[in-house]
């Protein structure tokens, strides 16, 4: 039975295919839940949602979490949404153009443009779309997917956070927008009080009219954050559909190539990191995943070498727009060609850690694993010892979770890591298997030697990515 007295902290992540809701105590007990799917249109690189389902989902997943906890205090609230999601408002905060997608493809020739000018973007980023947007749609207030959500939660127009305003091009060390014809918002920093649910939303959504509001972060620092990797040299792996790296340390990571970038989480920490085109996406969907992995335990190494990319190009760790999947050398049995593919991620993931150590990035923290690929036992075990190193693995690894930290930190000033490590809970570390790293030794070299030979991985990455095998294999 709930305590009357107790009180929760409610997150609120802003899915691809879902809204979900978590209301969170601050021991990290999970009292209530609740989710709502979303819509979208997909059509070639173009990937759109209609803002409008976002609150009408908000609704239906904030109910659900709330419906029995009858008496029970809520904090305070966080929002994050899609990195990169983007989309135009009018002066009162209400759309006027659809979303344009985290991954929506049709803004190139504008971040063509902007690279020209000098400033480093990739293509899907939020500033070359709202570029795109304007020319399609005309003028409008340049909104990002939260802001769309906590505007009907307190009432009118909400300023943005600098987390999600970093693909946009704000620059987040100087504390300023890029010098181009759009209306950009007012930034602030993520955690900062935006106001409280005004009665209206409150009615909407069960969410007590005066909870406080404050201001989230995008959806991969909300699962860093629900990962507790926030103190100096940690770093969590999201594995998902495709692979995500976010860690943290005192000072930005400088990359000239933009690859990696920067967030900033409140109390000064900066959370570098990076998104890479391969993961679980690239595995076949009509198979038993259980039963292949067991399975594939008979082929380490694998006899074939993939680079699973889940499509077309390559973002981290190296920017190749045009990479393609490939596979070196043809697998024994499908056991074998799905093998290939968890190593491939593996190998793919070292090689991130690998480019981070070699800009300097501190790699001395504890590494966590968290996404949907880290359900599975055996895949968690194999990455542990393809990297050479343990790694954490939560109960709990939902962004909402992590936003439910950042509303108690928002709310009551606890700092965001301490907020984080007392909600998150550890189910399991996973240690590496003695032998393991240097058993693939070669098959990552080889690998590592593929991606320079066709010139996407810059020669001195791959040099400091064999030093670093060499050292790691002799003392493994």
């Amino acid at each position: 039975m709930t305590d009357v007295n107790e009180t929760v902290w409610l997150g609120i992540d802003l899915g691809t295919q879902s809204v979900r809701a978590l209301a969170v105590t601050a021991g990290g007990t999970v009292l209530g839940r609740g989710s709502a799917p979303l819509g979208g249109r997909r059509e070639g690189v173009r990937h759109e949602q209609d803002p409008g389902e976002w609150w009408e989902a908000v609704r239906t997943a904030s109910r659900s979490a709330l419906l029995t906890l009858t008496g029970v205090r809520v904090g305070g609230l966080a929002v994050c949404g899609t990195s990169g999601t983007v989309l135009l408002t009018d002066p009162q905060g209400r759309p006027t153009s659809p979303a344009l997608m985290y991954d929506d493809g049709r803004a190139a020739d504008e971040a063509a443009r902007l690279r020209e000018a000098g400033l480093a973007v990739q293509d899907t980023w939020a500033l070359p779309k709202a570029l795109w947007l304007a020319g399609a749609h005309g003028k409008g207030r340049v909104t990002h997917q939260p802001d769309v959500v906590t505007a009907h939660l307190v009432g009118g127009p909400v300023p943005t956070d600098s987390s999600h305003a970093l693909k946009t091009g704000y620059d987040v060390e100087r504390g300023a927008w890029p010098d181009v014809a759009l209306d950009l918002p007012e930034v602030v920093l993520p955690g900062t009080r935006l106001g409280e649910v005004c009665p209206a939303a409150a009615e909407a959504t069960g969410i007590p009219a005066g909870t406080p509001v404050v201001a989230g972060m995008t959806d991969g620092c909300a699962a860093q954050i629900a990962a507790g990797a926030l103190r100096h040299g940690s770093w969590n792996s999201v594995l998902g559909t495709t692979l995500v790296l976010k860690g943290a340390g005192p000072e930005p990571v400088r990359d000239p190539s933009g690859v990696v970038y920067n967030h900033r989480a409140p109390g000064g920490t900066w959370l570098p990191g990076g998104a890479s085109g391969v993961g679980a996406g690239a595995l076949p969907g009509d198979v038993d995943p259980v039963a292949m992995d067991a399975r594939a335990a008979a082929y380490e190494p694998s006899g074939a070498v993939a680079y699973p990319l889940v499509s077309r190009g390559e973002r981290f760790p190296f920017r190749a727009p045009d990479a393609t999947v490939f596979r070196l050398g043809d697998p024994a049995d499908d056991a074998d060609g799905w093998a290939g593919l968890l190593q491939g991620v593996g190998f793919a993931e070292r090689l991130c850690l690998d480019y981070l150590h070699h800009l300097g990035a501190p790699l001395d923290g504890p590494l966590t694993f968290t996404g949907g690929a880290a359900r599975s036992a055996y895949w968690n075990q194999l990455r542990v010892d393809i990297l050479g190193r343990p790694a954490r693995v939560p109960e709990q690894t939902e962004p909402a979770l992590g936003m439910a930290a950042l509303a108690l930190h928002g709310t009551t000033g606890t700092p965001l890591a301490e907020a984080a490590e007392h909600m998150v809970r550890i189910r399991t570390v996973v240690e590496p298997r003695p032998g393991r790293t240097a058993l693939f030794a070669e098959p990552y070299a080889r690998l590592v030697d593929e991606l320079t030979t066709r010139g996407w991985l810059p020669p001195d990455v791959a040099t400091h990515a064999h030093a670093r095998l060499a050292e790691d294999t002799a003392t493994s």
